[in-house]
């Protein structure tokens, strides 16, 4: 069961690993991401971030579809991270198990500038250029609970308000 999918630039760090493990309550997480799923010194420090009480797996954004559309991961709760919009709404139009939520937490802090342009603030964690808030507007015509939130200590804010 897919408990939680997250966009998270950072992907697995000290927020995952203590404080939203514990309130979804997984046992799974997965890292879709293609860069890291190719790359040993990403997967090693995503490895030494993850939480000691989940089974934790980096893998490409094609195999976090294919692990979502087992019928085997009906059987655990997991949480899913993506560091982009576009691999946000990839998996979400290609899974068939669907999130209790979708979370859009931390990005465009640190993502690669396009010709050094500076993104535009929506929130205090969220900077997108106009091609990415198109992005998140076509996963919120997907229907699904979307919210913006960086922690689960901060009230969940609708996605649609924070981008307004």
């Amino acid at each position: 069961m897919l408990k939680l999918i997250r966009l998270d630039e950072r992907l697995i760090h000290g927020q995952i690993a203590i404080k939203w493990s514990r309130h979804t309550g997984v046992d799974r997480i997965i890292v879709a991401n293609d860069a890291a799923a190719e790359n040993s010194v990403i997967q090693k420090s995503l490895m030494m971030a993850a939480p000691a009480t989940c089974k934790t797996a980096i893998v490409s954004i094609d195999k976090a579809i294919a692990l979502m559309n087992n019928p085997k991961s009906a059987d655990h709760k997991i949480l899913l991270l993506v560091n982009n919009p576009d691999d946000l709404l990839k998996i979400l139009t290609s899974i068939e198990d669907k999130p209790e939520t979708v979370n859009v937490g931390n990005y465009g802090r640190i993502a690669p500038k396009v010709n050094g342009e500076i993104r535009p603030t929506y929130r205090l964690n969220l900077y997108l250029y106009d091609d990415e808030k198109e992005t998140l507007k076509k996963v919120l015509n997907l229907g699904y609970n979307t919210v913006y939130q960086t922690t689960p200590e901060e009230t969940a804010e609708p996605l649609e308000k924070a981008l307004s």
